[in-house]
């Protein structure tokens, strides 16, 4: 589930994924990145048409102080539940990005301390859908580790360089905010506040990919301001993704309707798009105030009645 910590997400993902920088290095001691006349680039990103081929180079650099042998391949990108941008484990055919990439061979040793320059070709196929598509060149070592009770097992060591390519076409860029439930803890007190706890989800139902800013806002009756949260950073979600997103909001009063609102401010890499917006509304009643009310008032009006009668009699 998606939460407030997107940064620690981010940074899970970072050795696999690679983030912007010079190169993109794992503690094993090698780095993934483009090469070729543009080097000084993050990812590979394109624009192309159906059909099209594009010829690219990475380059893989070997840290380590013996040589080591790569698998180098292509692979579809995705975005987890957690918000960060991932790539298919080896055991996943790939059948977007991935598949339309295509090296010289499969495998490539690099010498200590040395880089490799390896060209490959991207080709879009002709029905491509149009839009977004992601995916990664991926430089892995495969290496026998024993567990605990000293089984031998396999261990897939991956580093790779993002690819983004835009296939020409009719752009759809939507996204929805999805399923919010609202839950409410009442406070033993009539005049003390709870938590509510919001969860909704985000659906790029679209062909670009993603991101942008989402907030929450409680209102109560008559469209009184009850509470907020600061804006949150939606990480990027690749077209067909969702998260799933939960907030809290401490101090809301039981003041009967309470009505939670989801506004998302979504963007392209084109720029901003509309904010669309969902709302939610639970009965939050303060059965508390309601009960001392309720053994309250009966008992006022006995002491009333009780007092005529008496002064009756007299």
């Amino acid at each position: 589930m998606f939460t407030r910590a997107i940064a620690v997400a981010a940074v899970a993902a970072a050795l696999l994924a690679g983030l912007p920088g010079p190169a993109f290095a794992d503690e094993q001691g090698w780095s993934v990145q483009p090469a070729g006349s543009s080097a000084n680039r993050s990812y590979f990103v394109y624009d192309a048409a159906p059909g099209q081929q594009i010829d690219d180079v990475v380059r893989i650099t070997n840290r380590a102080s013996v040589p080591q042998t790569f698998a180098v391949y292509g692979t579809d990108a995705y975005t987890t539940v957690d918000g960060a941008f991932d790539l298919l484990p080896a055991s996943r055919r790939p059948t977007d990005t991935g598949a339309w990439i295509t090296l010289g061979q499969r495998a490539y040793t690099v010498a200590a301390g040395a880089s490799l320059d390896i060209p490959f070709r991207l080709s879009v196929p002709a029905n491509a859908g149009p839009g977004d598509h992601a995916g990664g060149v991926i430089a892995s070592v495969v290496s026998q580790q024993s567990t605990g009770d000293g089984a031998r097992v396999n261990v897939d060591r991956r580093v790779a360089a993002r690819v983004y390519l835009r296939v020409a076409g009719q752009a759809r860029p939507a996204v929805r905010v999805e399923t919010v439930t609202v839950s409410y803890d009442n406070p033993p007190h009539p005049f003390a506040g709870s938590t509510m706890t919001v969860t909704y989800r985000l659906h790029n139902t679209g062909n670009l990919r993603l991101s942008g800013a989402a907030r929450l806002s409680v209102t109560g009756p008559f469209g009184l301001g009850l509470g907020r949260t600061p804006d949150i950073a939606v990480p990027e979600l690749l077209p067909g993704a969702s998260i799933t997103v939960t907030e809290r909001i401490a101090g809301i009063a039981p003041a009967g309707p309470l009505t939670a609102r989801v506004v998302l401010d979504p963007a392209t890499a084109d720029g901003p798009l509309a904010s669309v917006e969902r709302s939610s509304t639970l009965w939050a009643v303060p059965w508390t105030a309601l009960i001392a009310v309720a053994l309250v008032v009966p008992a006022v009006l006995w002491l009333r009645r009780r007092r005529r009668r008496a002064a009756a009699a007299q």
